[in-house]
């Protein structure tokens, strides 16, 4: 059992430098079965014959069993990374309950006793409750590093027992096609044997590292399996790019767009590889178009709390760290709001963000994006752990419009919605939404341009009546019936919503540290 003086000397970062060291050691083992491949091709060009193949064999037998090592050093990270943030939610608990004796006079033992002390701030009649207070939170407080130091055992002993023998097995051969519900995908990996699994990881991680209702944890290990592959991927893009000449524009600009691709790439691999807390986890990898991302900060199956963010236009692989930066500092406000609770943020980039207006002014790509954003939602609910989450999901820009359109045609699992710079959701009313009263929330900055985003038949009236279209703005912004480009204004007061303010800051500064929206954000995703 964990006492009042071990967790108070608890040392999360440790923990969470010891798992970045087991993860990063995935970077080695990647090198040397890339060296192997390496060898055994030059082998092949010059040596035949039985003693060949059998050595080509061996060549590729090894290479297996190192590439087999990686998902259990990710493992090990992902362990230790937890057990390092719940550590951090209990000493944090525990640092309050201090405060809170301290406050009313109290003195708390070595071992955890809560007792009055001589001469203490409260009248007799409060020490008591007092007490009984401070007692129940230093024990709230060990309860958690007891239930994470049991856990993370657990699973140590396991990883480390499979590591031995049996450490991946076949499994049966029925699996849960790419657009399965969650509910189904969890039942089936459920009834898998941790080896089988394991084999499924290992052999099949793009298909494991796509399917919602697949725990976070494993989903991690399958994508980091496939980041090489994806590089690889947009390497030969751009090779067959370079090959083709003339080059015309189209050439020049898909140079261009995977260059930025790889840049973000490579952004991506080193946060994921970063000893930063939260610990990242990669939900999802694409490198087609503009490239797709879903990224996590903190393990949103372990957490009370869940963001998922929707970015808005022009959003891409090429700026996946960037955007994950925006949810990150949600969660940062969340935590010094809450500092021991858990709060996990997701960068859904999921869908083909519009790169220009003319694609910005359709709905078509918002619409497009409602079945997977539907379906990720759901698997979140699917795979959390222990009593279920406060989710919510928030949309920028043209992601509110993917956020709005989704709720509305095929409902979210969330508890609620916020919307920041919004050009309307594809509806006229907030009870359109389908997320229990009084939750879905909105802010659109005094100087954020998209408030002059209005419906097309308003834009052609104004300019059949010759609007100049750099005079006086008043007019455009104060329309009586609060109308946007795609539905109401959420920040009307018709809309039927509740908001949070937020400063001058354009179109893009809703995240700045001194902003109140920020603050606002944090405390919808806290339920406060």
């Amino acid at each position: 059992m964990n006492s009042y003086a071990r967790l108070w000397a608890a040392d999360p970062e440790g923990w969470r430098g010891a798992g970045a060291a087991w993860g990063g050691l995935t970077g080695r083992f990647d090198r040397w079965g890339g060296e192997l491949a390496t060898g055994a091709g030059r082998l092949r060009g010059g040596w035949s014959g039985d003693a060949a193949r059998a050595a080509d064999g061996r060549l590729t037998g090894l290479r297996v069993e190192l590439t087999s090592v990686v998902p259990a050093l990710v493992e090990a990270d992902q362990v230790l990374a937890e057990l390092a943030g719940r550590l951090r939610a209990a000493k944090a608990r525990l640092a309050a309950a201090v405060e809170a004796a301290d406050r009313g006079g109290l003195r708390i033992d070595r071992h955890g006793r809560v007792s009055a002390a001589p001469f203490g701030a409260l009248p007799t009649a409060q020490v008591g409750p007092a007490v009984a207070q401070v007692s129940q939170a230093v024990g709230a407080a060990l309860a958690i590093a007891d239930a994470a130091d049991r856990e993370a055992t657990r699973r140590l002993v396991e990883l480390a027992g499979a590591a031995g023998s049996g450490w991946s097995a076949e499994p049966p051969p029925w699996r849960p096609g790419p657009d399965a519900e969650p509910a189904l995908v969890r039942r089936w990996w459920a009834g898998l044997t941790p080896a089988q699994r394991r084999w499924l990881v290992r052999h099949e991680p793009g298909r494991v590292g796509a399917l919602d209702g697949v725990p976070v944890a494993d989903r991690d290990q399958a994508n980091r399996l496939l980041l090489a592959d994806r590089r690889a991927e947009l390497l030969a893009e751009r090779g067959r790019l370079l090959t083709r000449f003339p080059r015309g524009p189209a050439e020049v600009a898909g140079l261009r767009r995977v260059a930025a691709a790889l840049t973000g790439l490579s952004a991506l691999t080193d946060r994921l590889s970063a000893r930063e807390t939260p610990r990242a986890y990669l939900l999802g990898l694409r490198t087609g178009g503009e490239g797709r991302a879903i990224v996590a900060l903190g393990n949103p199956d372990r957490a009370e709390h869940v963001l998922t963010y929707v970015p808005g236009m022009t959003a891409g692989l090429a700026d996946a760290t960037g955007e994950l930066g925006r949810a990150g500092r949600v969660q940062a406000r969340c935590a010094a709001l809450a500092p021991g609770a858990e709060t996990a943020a997701v960068l859904w980039l999921d869908y083909d963000a519009p790169d220009f207006l003319h694609e910005a002014f359709r709905a078509t790509q918002a619409r497009d994006a409602g079945p997977a954003l539907h379906r990720f939602q759901d698997g979140l609910r699917a795979t959390h752990e222990g009593p279920p989450a406060r989710q919510t999901v928030l949309g920028h820009s043209y992601g509110s419009t993917v956020v709005g359109t989704t709720a509305r045609d095929h409902g979210l699992a969330t508890d609620a919605l916020v919307f920041v710079g919004s050009p309307g959701v594809g509806v006229q009313h907030a009870g359109e939404l389908r997320v229990p009263a009084g939750q879905v929330w909105s802010s659109t900055a005094p100087d954020d341009p998209i408030r002059l985003v209005r419906p097309p038949d308003d834009l052609l009236r104004r300019a059949a009546s010759a609007v100049p279209p750099f005079g006086p703005v008043g007019g455009l912004v104060d329309r009586p019936d609060g109308g946007l480009w795609f539905g109401r204004d959420p920040s009307d007061p018709g809309f039927g919503g509740r908001t949070f303010g937020s400063d001058r800051s354009g179109h893009t500064g809703y995240w700045e540290a001194d902003n109140p929206a920020l603050d606002g954000m944090a405390r919808v995703v806290l339920g406060r």
